[in-house]
């Protein structure tokens, strides 16, 4: 909570992923995406859904390509 301070303290925006039910980050963060609660060692699978869709948006948003990201190389292994 201390590190969320700090950002927000510098003018930075808080995206906070929180668990169903956990109210301690509403107070503080500037947004707040909801998350199903599960035991810990799945919620980095249950979050990655939701994270991709927030860069998705945020690039849509930004006018970015998302179908030919810049600096992306095909690389092929021939073996």
């Amino acid at each position: 909570i201390s590190n969320v301070q700090q950002v927000k303290s510098r003018g930075g925006a808080v995206v906070a992923i929180v668990s169903k039910g956990n109210t301690a980050m509403n107070d503080i963060a500037d947004f707040c995406i909801e998350i199903p609660s599960v035991p810990e060692c799945l919620t980095p699978l249950v979050a990655s859904i939701p994270l991709q869709l927030l860069a998705y948006y945020i690039a849509v948003g930004k006018g970015k390509d998302v179908d030919q990201p810049r600096n992306l190389a095909k690389s092929v292994t021939v073996e």
